[in-house]
């Protein structure tokens, strides 16, 4: 067999091992050890797997994902999980779609503490779709607002994806995320014009809710500056150039230890709980990292990345077809793999082939966790649809899945606009020290 079959056969059987099951640092970790021993030896194999493991486990950047991770929870228990989605009800609930407007600003809000879709629809979906249904919202379209805005807790600073990215491909997470913050805020700014439109075309989508007092506003606003401060500091001072991620992060541990003694929350339960969730989801994602730098190692021996950049030149295509056609080929994997596997999956194969064709590495990942985020909601898989619809359950997944097309529609106009003009990316750290 050839390096490159080899190659293929390996990203089979690792698609093989996700069907089945397997979780994912396992399945990538097991496969780039067979690939490796078959490649070059079992010896180089077992060497390699232990040079990883204490590479990675050392590795002072990868410091900043437990402490983001930390920050985020003792956010969590100092009771910041539902106040953006309270506080933008209060000033835009009163027009029509207002509640949806707010869920979008809510996730948003909320997925510059978490840095996760999950979380952020999880979160913010109990918290508001109970309370658009009381509106009268039309139940398919506030829970599909509510998935899709849940996708900006995977781009928006400090994200986990963009982390683990930077950490895989070896770019500044300090770029990534300064360089998350425009596509992230037009992302939101998308869903908000998609949601004003249809309750313009359909008001029955959306009615109106009772306006409430400007001092009433007022008080809610107050009540998250101490988090907005926070999220300011940090990611301001990244920016700037104050921090590096992994300072950032540290002073945001220091912050949300505060936060929580000034809000009350300072105790052995609360604290405890939040070290119990970072040191799990820490384990999980190390692990995960582990198997993507193995399966990536293996992936660079067959020399299938070289092949592929080979074809694209020999194909003659212009650097925008060879990226829609990326694009295209993760929105059908993401229809079946979960936003993790897809990233880890592809950017060994799809990294040097951007490069190759001129792209930003800070550009690919970007657009990379931006189309990882739309595998988040377009079925069959749609994890946050599921999510969703275990908060109301009585919606049925069909009634979802049709409330998300608007949203998908927004999501592809977005991606399109990132791909024909990669300033709307990179401009903000060319003018910034992050």
């Amino acid at each position: 067999m050839t390096p490159e079959l080899i190659g293929l056969t390996g990203i089979l059987g690792l698609l093989v091992l996700l069907t089945l099951g397997v979780p994912i640092g396992v399945s990538l970790a097991l496969t780039g050890i067979v690939g490796i021993a078959v490649m070059i030896s079992p010896e180089a194999a077992l060497a390699k797997a232990g040079v990883v493991v204490f590479e990675v486990a050392t590795k002072y950047e990868l410091g900043v994902l437990p402490l983001f991770l930390l920050m985020a929870h003792l956010c969590f228990a100092a009771g910041a999980s539902r106040d953006f989605f309270d506080v933008a009800a209060r000033f835009v609930g009163h027009r029509r779609g207002g509640l949806g407007l707010a869920s979008i600003a809510g996730c948003a809000g909320f997925g510059a503490i978490s840095g996760s879709s999950l979380a952020t629809v999880a979160t913010v979906g109990s918290a508001a779709l109970p309370e658009m249904r009381r509106a009268g919202y039309n139940p398919g379209f506030a829970a599909g607002a509510l998935a899709a805005g849940g996708t900006l807790g995977a781009l928006i600073p400090p994200s986990g994806a963009l982390i683990v990215f930077g950490i895989i491909a070896e770019q500044s997470i300090g770029k990534l995320f300064v360089a998350a913050v425009v596509p992230g805020f037009t992302q939101a700014l998308f869903y908000m014009i998609a949601i004003a439109i249809l309750c313009a075309l359909r008001p029955d989508l959306g009615p109106p809710s009772q306006r409430v007092p400007w001092a009433y506003r007022m008080r809610g606003l107050l009540g998250i500056a101490d988090v907005i401060a926070l999220v300011v500091f940090v990611i301001g001072g990244l920016m700037i150039g104050w921090f590096t991620p992994t300072e950032a992060a540290s002073v945001g541990v220091v912050a949300a230890f505060l936060l929580c003694a000034v809000r009350g929350a300072f105790n052995r339960a609360a604290i405890g709980e939040a070290f119990a969730k970072t040191l799990s989801t820490t384990g999980m994602i190390y692990l995960i990292i582990f198997g993507a730098i193995l399966f990536a190692t293996f992936i660079s021996v067959t020399g299938i990345a070289d092949l592929m950049s080979q074809t694209v030149r020999d194909l003659h295509a212009s650097p925008t077809v060879a990226i829609i056609a990326m694009a295209v080929l993760l929105l059908v994997l993401g229809s079946f793999l979960d936003g993790l596997a897809l990233m880890l999956l592809t950017t060994p194969i799809f990294l040097p082939i951007a490069i190759e064709l001129g792209y930003s590495p800070i550009w690919f990942g970007i657009f990379l966790v931006r189309t990882m985020e739309i595998g988040f909601v377009h079925p069959p898989l749609g994890l946050n649809v599921y999510v969703i619809q275990a908060i109301g359950k009585d919606i049925p997944l069909g009634a979802i899945f049709r409330g998300i097309v608007p949203f998908l529609v927004a999501d592809f106009v977005h991606l399109a606009m990132l791909i024909a003009f990669p300033l709307v990316t990179l401009w903000l750290p060319s003018v910034t020290a992050g």
